[in-house]
């Protein structure tokens, strides 16, 4: 399973709000969640991971199919008055 950081998955960072919406949202749908400690210029500490599949539902949601109405059966007991 491949896991992710909001940065990585978004390509920038995400910002404080955004990632308690993300883990509250994770949390809430039993999603494993890792962390890892990273050091680098602009940021110390631990950051959360995210399976791959998740990031992918929660930022682009599949988008319910519509279903086409169903024609209404003709009958030929129907009157025509």
């Amino acid at each position: 399973m491949e896991m992710l950081s909001l940065y990585d998955y978004l390509n920038r960072a995400a910002g404080s709000e955004l990632g308690k919406k993300v883990a509250a949202a994770a949390a809430e749908e039993g999603v494993t969640i890792e962390q890892k400690q990273i050091q680098n210029p602009k940021y110390e500490g631990k950051i959360l991971m995210y399976p791959k599949e998740f990031l992918d539902n929660y930022f682009y949601p599949p988008t319910p199919k519509k279903e086409t109405p169903k024609k209404p059966e003709s009958r030929t007991d129907d009157l025509p008055f």
